[in-house]
């Protein structure tokens, strides 16, 4: 069955998103010449129904991986399943593998909501917002359950990447992982990974949480002309995912670093009570650059 596409315009880009398909966004791009401002979309990865394929996500109610097959709560023991086929731990939350409706829409916005059962009871909304280049993402969960629990929030969008990306992100340290992918040790930047001025992509893989972060980032397309400066609001942590070889990498805005549940502390984590809420915003705000 086809996929519902919404198109969203302002006066230097055009949006499309798919809320059918976890809430994603397909293709992102600037009017002069359809330049992608995200990663491209084609029609073979708009097939394959998976928003992996896409252009950007929401993760709720947790971002990335955590082990153990579950995490503790006041009320006891919250069970997760794996919900891929590619990873052994569940990851991602749920938001993303459901169908979201469309409670509202524009020429330049939408507004998207989603009520999941899975693992517990919440509701999600997602606010879209087109405006002079600039594209603005707010998303909240409220907590339905019974018995408070664990939240953690964020987005995921894929960008375009060759041999001039760079970006600047400052950070204060980061989080080493294992061979499970989860987080293991924090540690203070090491110089290969310091983004505290404009810097090139790393050529190994990175797939690590960058802490301490003060919600600005600069991802600088010096080949194409642009940057997109990058705010977020409710996010100290971003995710970089630099998979080697690829014509994209990740800079995910989190509110928490990979297996924060089973972290001391559970850095980043709200303790919803019924009808409580979180959020997270991010703007993406397409800039030419000078000369």
């Amino acid at each position: 069955m086809p996929t519902t596409l919404l198109t969203l315009r302002d006066s230097l880009t055009q949006l499309t998103l798919a809320p059918e398909l976890g809430a994603s966004l397909v293709n992102w791009v600037r009017l002069s010449d359809g330049r992608a401002l995200l990663r491209h979309t084609d029609e073979t990865a708009l097939a394959t129904a998976n928003p992996r394929w896409l252009a950007c996500y929401p993760l709720l109610p947790w971002s990335n991986r955590i082990g153990g097959g579950g995490f503790d709560t006041p009320a006891g023991w919250q069970p997760l399943s794996v919900n891929t086929d590619h990873d052994p731990l569940p990851i991602h939350g749920s938001a993303w593998q459901q169908a979201w409706r469309v409670v509202d829409v524009t020429s330049d916005s939408a507004g998207l909501l989603l009520d999941s059962q899975w693992p517990f009871p919440y509701r999600a909304t997602l606010h879209i917002q087109l405006t002079d280049g600039c594209l603005r993402l707010a998303l909240q969960a409220t907590h339905f359950g019974e018995q408070p629990t664990w939240y953690g929030l964020g987005l995921h969008p894929y960008l375009p990447r060759n041999a001039h990306t760079q970006i600047q992100a400052k950070a204060g340290g980061v989080w080493l992982c294992g061979e499970d992918k989860l987080s293991s040790q924090w540690v203070e930047l090491p110089q290969a990974w310091n983004f505290n001025e404009a810097n090139s992509l790393p050529q190994q893989p990175v797939d690590n949480a960058f802490t301490q972060w003060p919600g600005y980032a600069r991802i600088i397309q010096q080949d194409a002309g642009y940057q997109l400066v990058c705010t977020a609001h409710g996010s100290d942590t971003f995710l970089l995912f630099c998979p080697q070889g690829q014509n994209f990498f990740c800079f995910e805005p989190v509110t928490h670093p990979v297996n924060a549940h089973h972290l001391p502390e559970r850095p980043g984590l709200q303790l919803l009570a019924p009808g409580q809420s979180c959020q997270l915003s991010f703007s993406l705000h397409y800039q030419v650059l000078p000369g």
